[in-house]
């Protein structure tokens, strides 16, 4: 038998176990009221935000290539440098080159020496100015005369014929040799242009010896080092320009007409929380993709300070041109469970659950495609207030 004592023990603990059922009895009454806001369900012009997904890519990008063959001597820049357009990247070893553009320019001198050409002339405008020309030409006058005087005493009979056709030959000779020589300074003179572009194309080798940025950017990747033999077209460095940033997007097709160029576009990525960029929609596809029954669309983001980088994933909203009326009810007001959304209304003073479809947000409200009608009230529970189906409501201000 148990003592007073042990009697006693029991008796208290049946009493607590029978408070605490009764506390969970109350907890689990259907009837106890939840304190919510009631409001109506809104009908509200709401322009239409085209919300969609896409990463970010470099304004330019371009893989630098050697022009000319040659040993790396000095590689100027690293990842992740910035550059300036021009700037010099890597430097190949000269020697080569330079050797090959003085023996370019002896070549043209040589030619010019033959043509006769003074000091800061660059062309004989007319051959007949050339020296081996002249020589040529006096001859030939020369000739002609002796041969008008050998044709005028052969005429009167004073002169042989031996000695006419003497005449008469030489001064053929002499047009002949004349002829020559205009064809060999019109030679000389086309040698003179191609030795002008052979020097041309050597200065252009040797001054490509020094590998420079097309455009301003920063380094991406670096494929080449100090004492590396380069041919013509390996790869030496890839540059970026990532200001602007390219954003790419998928819309869907039905939203083809909400768009057009100009737009602003409202930027989130992962790397920097509740911060939003602003850019423009600069490009729209022309077709539809079969596929996925979506076209593609590129905006301009400015990224002056450089935290936005290349490949970053993006949420992107793109403020439409398309005004619809829509259904709204406070966020706070839709529910979650097991992949559907739910809202409690009120009919009668009592919560009626029922299941609705979501479509866009406006602010602090979503729009309520399926499950609701514009006559109709929800509740907007207090914090710490959990809504069931049937139970009655104490509406708060």
């Amino acid at each position: 038998m148990l003592s007073v004592r042990q009697s006693a023990v029991v008796l208290t603990a049946i009493l607590a176990a029978a408070g605490c059922f009764k506390g969970r009895a109350s907890e689990a009454d259907p009837r106890r009221p939840v304190r919510a806001k009631v409001v109506p369900v809104e009908v509200r012009q709401v322009q239409r935000v085209v919300e969609s997904v896409g990463s970010l890519f470099p304004y330019e990008e371009v893989t630098v290539s050697s022009e000319v063959e040659g040993k790396v001597a000095r590689v100027l820049t690293d990842v992740g440098d910035r550059v300036r357009p021009g700037q010099a990247l890597v430097e190949v070893a000269p020697v080569e080159l330079e050797l090959a553009l003085q023996q370019e320019r002896a070549a043209l001198e040589q030619v010019r020496a033959h043509l006769g050409l003074p000091e800061g002339r660059d062309d004989l405008k007319d051959p007949a100015q050339a020296a081996e020309v002249k020589r040529a030409a006096a001859e030939m006058k020369d000739a002609e005369q002796k041969y008008t005087r050998a044709k005028s005493l052969f005429a009167e009979g004073l002169i042989a014929q031996g000695t006419f056709d003497e005449a008469e030959a030489r001064y053929s000779s002499a047009r002949a040799a004349h002829d020559v020589a205009v064809q060999g300074v019109e030679t000389l003179r086309a040698q003179l242009a191609q030795r002008r572009s052979a020097v041309a194309v050597a200065s252009k080798k040797r001054s490509d010896a020094v590998i420079r940025a097309p455009f301003g950017g920063q380094v991406k990747d670096r494929m080449v080092t100090a004492g590396q033999y380069l041919k013509v077209q390996s790869p030496v460095m890839v540059i970026v320009n990532t200001d602007p940033l390219r954003v790419r997007l998928k819309v869907p097709e039905k939203m083809a007409g909400w768009i057009v160029v100009g737009q602003p576009v409202t930027v989130a990525v992962e790397a920097y929380p509740g911060r939003s960029f602003e850019g423009t929609l600069s490009r729209i596809g022309p077709s539809v993709d079969p596929q996925t029954r979506s076209f593609d669309v590129e905006a301009l983001l400015q990224n002056h300070d450089g935290i936005l980088k290349p490949g970053f994933f993006v949420k992107s909203r793109i403020a439409s041109r398309h005004v619809a009326t829509m259904l709204l009810v406070p966020s706070l007001a839709v529910r979650y469970t097991y992949g559907v959304y739910k809202v409690f209304t009120v009919q009668g003073g009592s919560l009626k659950e029922r299941e609705v479809k979501l479509g866009d947000r406006a602010e602090d409200a979503v729009e309520i495609v399926e499950g609701l009608t514009d006559r109709e009230r929800v509740a907007v529970p207090e914090t710490g207030q959990e809504p069931r189906d049937g139970a009655p409501v104490e509406a708060v201000p």
